[in-house]
């Protein structure tokens, strides 16, 4: 399985998130024209974050650390749709994390998040069994929020610039409070 397809088609949005045409993922990264993605935050019962180290195979921040799960939002494809359909894909966890599924918030397109409009998900308490795709994800990593906190701190360049902004963005509404 490839880490990605150059030539799935996402839906172009405009600055108020309208759908406005289509285009295939490599024209949408090249031309930086507005688009979709999700971004799921998995947390243990105890409030660890699992994260993801992305394949070196993938075309956007290969090799570094990003959400539990993440992707694009296909052509005609809902949010939450598109939320259930990476974890299926990313992590194995089947369609029965949607009754669990919180949407957390959500971010307009910028060059830190690739020109997306950003929904974010939060899975609290996740006990189920994660079978990673390899082809997508080199390895899951446990962190707690200070030892996070840290490491963001203390070595910025292992994230992906668009997961900083989602765990921002993530803390930024009271979502984080929670945990």
């Amino acid at each position: 399985m490839k880490a990605q397809d150059p030539n799935e088609i996402f839906d172009i949005v405009d600055a108020d998130d309208r759908v406005v045409g289509q285009a295939t993922r490599a024209e949408v990264h090249v031309r930086k024209l507005f688009h979709r993605a999700v971004h799921i935050l998995i947390f243990t019962p105890g409030g660890t974050l699992i994260l993801q180290r992305r394949s070196l195979a993938k075309d956007t921040c290969p090799g570094l650390l990003s959400s539990s799960c993440a992707g694009h939002v296909d052509a005609g494809e809902s949010y939450g749709f598109a939320a259930l359909r990476e974890l299926e894909e990313e992590l194995g966890i089947n369609a029965q994390a949607e009754k669990h599924l919180e949407f957390v918030g959500m971010q307009k397109p910028s060059a830190a998040n690739g020109f997306e409009f950003v929904r974010i998900y939060a899975l609290r308490h996740f006990t189920g069994t994660l079978r990673p795709n390899t082809a997508e994800i080199d390895v899951l990593e446990l962190f707690s929020p200070d030892s996070l906190a840290k490491a963001m701190r203390e070595t910025p360049e292992d994230f992906a610039p668009s997961f900083i902004t989602v765990w921002n963005e993530f803390f930024a509404h009271g979502a984080g409070e929670r945990l």
